[in-house]
């Protein structure tokens, strides 16, 4: 089969297209046939190395072992199945959730041993790809396209909108709000949770879709006073931060948010470290959240409301299989909307 392979870290010169074996589904297995993989930052900083040190990166400790094929966002059909898997699982149409784990239910994500799909085992940057049968579920939508851009994006904006236990009378500032899983919490935060959404965006050319997927208001980190618009439309301190950008927003996070107000995060793409006055912390009563993935009882909530038409799927743009290379370029470009999807 033709598929994209990470050779090591670095640059996109280490993504190549290589013909390899189809893989051979084994006990609670099934072959999946993949029609669409959207692309995540996830599988970007897996092979830049920014989840550890140059030697070691990935999700688990000892870093990945390449050629590894990336790719979590997956959706597909079946078409083989292993030994004590029903034959019924043939032609299904199914997404894929995004990783292993021995953890108890509600805990999967913060388990040792979770093993993600892209990362510690070949993913959706190809033709096929294996996959336990219980970890297939029934596509929310009637395309491979749509369905394809929730997985990972959608089950983490689930779950940093879930710990936050966001209410109808709360205002929630959601930062990268055009990204995957910027758009995604904006549209979560609204639409099923209830609470108004201040969208912070790079183009307000961008506003009215914005406002489409459910924002309140849609502001511009470029503006040189970003705080006081906050403030200023909400009509003072909001409830909320789900952010995804890091250092370059994190100051004026915390500036808006109020007394008791909670700050949750799932990405740096605008830096990595900042510095925090700890005063700002505890005089404010700030709680902080750390959050990436979620569990499969949030990713089933997810795939209920997407089924429901309560979250939409917003694509950017797609490109043919052979192109990941153009692909993850372009998708760190600034100003587009939504999701990257790869079509093998």
């Amino acid at each position: 089969m033709k598929a994209v392979q990470v050779t090591g870290y670095g640059d996109v010169d280490k993504l190549e297209v290589a013909e390899i074996p189809v893989p051979v589904p084994q006990k609670g297995e099934v072959l999946v046939k993949v029609k669409a993989c959207a692309i995540n930052n996830t599988e970007i900083w897996m092979r830049e190395g920014a989840y550890g040190t140059e030697e070691k990166s990935g999700w688990r400790p000892e870093g990945v072992q390449f050629p590894r094929v990336p790719g979590s966002d997956i959706t597909g059909e079946v078409v083989e199945v292993g030994a004590d898997v029903s034959e019924t699982m043939l032609g299904k149409d199914v997404v894929l959730f995004p990783f292993t784990s021995s953890g108890v239910e509600g805990s999967e994500h913060i388990s040792d041993d979770m093993s993600f799909i892209g990362s510690e085992y070949d993913g959706g940057y190809a033709e096929y790809v294996v996959w336990p049968s219980e970890l297939c579920y029934d596509m929310p939508l009637s395309t491979y396209e749509e369905s394809a851009v929730f997985s990972v994006s959608g089950l983490t904006a689930w779950h940093m909108v879930e710990q936050i236990k966001a209410q109808p009378s709360e205002t929630i500032v959601v930062t990268g709000a055009n990204g995957g899983v910027g758009s995604l919490n904006v549209q979560i935060a609204s639409r099923v949770f209830g609470a108004k959404v201040i969208a912070i965006v790079g183009d307000l050319a961008l506003e009215d879709r914005m406002k489409e997927l459910g924002a309140t208001h849609v502001l511009s980190y470029k503006s040189a006073n970003l705080a006081g618009e906050i403030l200023d439309v909400n009509g003072g301190p909001v409830d909320s931060v789900l952010d995804v950008v890091g250092d370059a927003l994190f100051e004026t996070s915390l500036e808006v948010l109020k007394k008791g107000g909670k700050f949750c995060i799932s990405g740096s793409a605008g830096g990595q470290k900042t510095q925090l006055d700890f005063r700002t912390l505890y005089l404010k009563h700030i709680t902080f959240y750390g959050s990436v993935l979620g569990t499969r009882v949030e990713f089933e909530r997810m795939l209920d409301a997407i089924s429901e038409g309560k979250i939409k799927p917003v694509i950017d743009r797609t490109f043919p299989l052979e192109q990941a290379s153009e692909a993850q370029t372009y998708f760190k470009h600034s100003g587009k909307l939504g999701k990257i999807v790869l079509l093998p």
